[in-house]
């Protein structure tokens, strides 16, 4: 079946600086497709990521490479065949875990596949070679030919960390405000999460058009050569045809060559029919990839309104957060004036109570 992607996740992707070897430097402008494909015929398990129809990670997993956790949300990885350093800010730290296991399962792999190779060379050795004695080297592999991958990795500090998405904890309201604008929160993270999706579909789709563009360009300029081809050769037989009319005696021998020569033309008119109609038929296909292009700079355009609307529902929450504690401050104040009055007044109506009892206590005297 080929080389086939087995795990997917997105990042921002880096790649050490190749001057000082500690600055990073960023490859996409935005998160992108990060992906682990599985070649089964070679038994190899590569990293993978485009951006477009750039590869800006194409990485073998060898049993000597390790991913090293820097951050919450960082993690990277050197390629001595590459001679890089790759780096990759996930949106969360369950993703970079996530990613952090896939890499560990992989690399075990691609571990257990090189024992088992090594294991056949050491099986087909001859008797002779086991008598002579010392130990076989084992077959010079890229992964021994670069050498370890760790040695190879500089030192990354926190400073590194690049874009995180921005987290919510805002804790709920027990107000209708507060239950309102977490609602709208929600409400347009969901939406944009909506349209991330959609535009990595659109993404995907635009790879492999792009691909098949290129693909098709390629058989259009062949089919052009063969067309050319053809026109010269019907030319030519048809030149041939009237040369054999004009100088051949036999009439029956030329009525039949003719036919012949004819029956070819056809045929090759033909096949020049069937090349016109595919070349249409790959206008199309770019017509519509065209199309597809257009789409996704639509959904593009509207995931930044969704940006930007979910900005202006972040400013209006923060403004209500903001009138919603200066609400309770004056609650406060106003149960603590409340209070103080209810003492005041409890003390008048006492005084008033003893006010009464001596006045009572004086018309009794009198």
């Amino acid at each position: 079946m080929g080389e086939q992607p087995i795990f997917s996740t997105r990042a921002h992707v880096f790649q050490i600086d190749p001057n000082t070897k500690k600055n990073w430097v960023p490859t996409s402008k935005h998160a992108v497709t990060v992906s682990y494909f599985y070649d089964s015929t070679r038994n190899v398990y590569r990293i993978i990521s485009l951006d477009g129809s750039k590869a800006i990670i194409n990485s073998t997993i060898t049993p000597n490479m390790t991913f090293t956790k820097t951050s919450q949300k960082f993690g990277q990885w050197a390629d001595s065949r590459a001679n890089t350093v790759y780096g990759l800010g996930f949106s969360s730290e369950h993703h970079l875990s996530k990613f952090a296991e896939k890499f560990q399962e992989f690399k075990e792999a691609a571990r257990l596949a090189k024992e088992k190779s090594q294991e056949k060379m050491e099986l087909t050795s001859t008797p002779s070679q086991e008598s002579a004695g010392g130990d076989l080297q084992s077959p010079l592999t890229p992964e021994s030919i670069n050498g370890t991958d760790d040695e190879r990795t500089p030192d990354v500090t926190q400073n590194s960390e690049p874009r995180a998405e921005p987290t919510q904890n805002a804790l709920p309201f027990p107000h209708s405000a507060g239950d309102r604008t977490q609602a709208l929160s929600h409400a347009s993270s969901a939406i944009s999460k909506h349209w991330e999706a959609e535009l990595a579909t659109l993404k995907g789709n635009n790879a492999k058009l792009t691909a098949a563009l290129l693909e098709s360009t390629a058989n259009v300029k062949q089919w052009k050569q063969q067309l050319a081809a053809y026109q010269e050769e019907a030319e030519r037989l048809h030149k041939r045809v009237t040369e054999l009319e004009c100088v051949s005696s036999q009439a029956n021998a030329v009525h039949s060559h003719k036919t012949e020569l004819n029956q070819t033309v056809q045929e090759l008119e033909e096949t020049l029919k069937v090349k016109e109609e595919e070349i249409e038929r790959l206008k199309q296909e770019i017509d519509n990839a065209r199309e597809l292009q257009e789409q996704r700079d639509s959904l593009t355009q509207k995931l930044q309104e969704v940006e930007i609307r979910n900005k202006d529902l972040e400013g209006q929450l923060s403004d209500l957060e903001q009138r919603l504690e200066k609400s309770q401050n004056e609650q406060e104040a106003f149960r603590s004036n409340l209070k103080t009055l209810l003492e005041i007044l409890d003390g008048k109506i006492f005084e008033l109570t003893e006010l009464r009892d001596n006045l009572a206590k004086l018309l009794e005297c009198s």
